[in-house]
């Protein structure tokens, strides 16, 4: 049987305020999620949920799907406003413990998976990590200085499919060197001054190593990269944008990548 609430406390409160920081996500290794649908994905994932904070509506339609570890607090839509990080919040509010996430080489080698170096936006990163779930990209790779995973406005912008791509931060100088090249395992990074990825032959196993907007990819990484890609603006000789936004480059790029492989 569930432990059940009917008031939001002051100490829960101020935990869910605490969280909001990625200094104490990291230290209580939680996160929160707000809203139908990313809580409804939420409970569909093998994440383990601590908390259920929602109006009374939602847990009538929802309470079934509930388990007993999970503690729920029945909360009025001016307490809800209280926590939320959202300007219109949504009937329901999650606490959940992040996952550990681990990969094994041998995985990572036969696959396809993204390098993110030092990207800083939340709204781009929790965009890019759904693109990945729509590619079928099951494993992320950020540089430590990247935006953290578990901040609420990457979780908003991910739609649910942080639950299902691992996102993992590594020392990117050391990572990489672990992986042996061969023809069919490369390593692509983009440039403004690489090859048309529309003439390129690409595999279906490597890394792609997406740089951020403002610095690109950094100097400790271009040594590894075997083959530099850039997606051309149409008509090429038309003056255009400057550049691409990061998530739809890599969109344009994991679109690309399946296509032909």
């Amino acid at each position: 049987m569930n432990k059940f609430d009917t008031m939001l406390s002051k100490n829960k409160i101020k935990f869910i305020n605490s969280i909001k920081k990625k200094k104490y996500r990291e230290l209580s290794q939680s996160f929160f999620a707000e809203g139908e649908k990313l809580v409804d994905e939420l409970l569909l994932s093998k994440i383990q949920i601590t908390d259920i904070l929602s109006t009374s509506d939602w847990l009538d339609k929802n309470k079934h799907m509930l388990s007993s570890d999970i503690e729920i607090t029945e909360i009025t839509d001016a307490e809800l406003k209280k926590i939320s990080s959202l300007s219109t919040p949504n009937k329901v509010f999650a606490i959940a413990k992040q996952p550990e996430l681990r990969y094994e080489k041998n995985e990572i080698q036969n696959d396809l998976s993204l390098i993110l170096d030092n990207i800083n936006d939340p709204g781009n990163l929790g965009t890019i990590i759904r693109i990945a779930d729509w590619f079928g990209i099951k494993n992320i790779f950020c540089s430590n200085e990247s935006v953290d995973t578990y901040n609420p406005k990457v979780v908003q912008a991910s739609m649910g499919a942080l639950y299902r791509v691992k996102v993992h931060y590594v020392d990117l100088e050391t990572f990489l060197p672990q992986f042996s090249l061969s023809e069919n395992f490369k390593i692509f990074g983009t440039f403004l001054e690489g090859e048309n990825i529309y003439n390129e032959k690409l595999c279906s196993n490597g890394f792609i190593i997406m740089g951020s907007e403002s610095h690109g990819i950094s100097e400790y990484l271009k040594p590894h990269i075997i083959k530099k890609l850039f997606i051309p603006n149409f008509p090429g000789d038309i003056k255009t944008s400057e550049s691409l936004n990061i998530s739809v480059a890599t969109a344009i790029i994991c679109s690309e990548f399946r296509r032909r492989t």
